[in-house]
């Protein structure tokens, strides 16, 4: 049975797990993990089959979020960033008695647009999974450069999103598809809409990824959780705004701290 790459930091009373969005690995949070890291106690991670948990395949949903619980501490605050919120959602349906409270940044319970609700088109993420098999590495970065169009600091956001894939081992081809596949066909609202966890959601105004209506169609669906909406930022507003997205966390984890 395959470990996943697992690191932790700092002292905090309360235990803060960050997961990674697609094609990604924990690196990504490099930029906000020393200020959180003062105040949690944080978990860092690499999905499996992404960056350094290498000897995993394609997998499902519920799959990849039994294999993150199975080394996470007994109870945590969870964050999840695009992809990885749907993880950490996963994981506060199967096992709310694991779960503080859920983060989710710049992510949605249904990335595929249906009918009425808002996202990506299902032929471009198709689209995507095409590519893949065709020129993986252009395909990757196609997705990265996705991710902070429209920012002030959008070709820097790039770079470093793009610095953070390069600097661990590429996630194999099957492992993306996989991912891909969970963004097109996962759908929670259902399941979510009866969560009673504390429940914030983090959305960038200018996101591509995850249309802004979303945030308001959840407020109207998901009376019980809070949302916040960062006016100027993109699909990682962690990155192109890291002092006010702290904050923010901490003053949402404040009763577990």
């Amino acid at each position: 049975m395959n470990d996943i790459w697992w690191q932790t930091k700092g002292k905090g009373n309360c235990h803060l797990v960050l997961l990674h969005g697609w094609g990604l690995n924990a690196e990504v949070w490099h930029c906000i993990s020393e200020e959180l890291s003062a105040h949690f106690t944080l978990h860092l991670v690499d999905l499996p089959g992404f960056g350094r948990s290498q000897g995993f395949g394609a997998l499902s949903l519920d799959a990849m979020a039994e294999i993150v619980l199975r080394q996470a501490p007994e109870r945590a605050v969870w964050l999840g960033w695009s992809l990885g919120g749907l993880v950490a959602s996963q994981i506060a349906l199967t096992h709310p008695q694991r779960v503080q409270a859920l983060v989710t940044v710049a992510s949605s319970p249904c990335f595929s647009a249906h009918g009425e609700w808002p996202g990506i088109k299902p032929d471009v993420l198709a689209g995507f999974q095409r590519q893949l098999r065709e020129d993986f590495q252009r395909t990757v970065e196609r997705f990265l450069a996705l991710q902070t169009l429209g920012t002030e600091t959008a070709r820097q956001d790039a770079r470093t999103l793009k610095a953070v894939v390069l600097a661990q081992p590429m996630p194999a081809a099957d492992v993306l598809d996989g991912g891909l596949e969970i963004l097109k066909t996962v759908d929670l609202r259902e399941p979510l809409a009866a969560l009673s966890l504390p429940f914030l959601r983090i959305y960038g105004r200018l996101d591509g990824l995850v249309p802004r209506n979303v945030a308001a169609l959840l407020d109207e669906a998901w009376p019980q959780s809070d949302s916040l909406v960062f006016p100027k930022a993109a699909h990682a507003p962690f990155i192109s705004h890291p002092a006010e997205f702290c904050l923010a966390l901490r003053e949402f984890s404040s009763p577990f701290l």
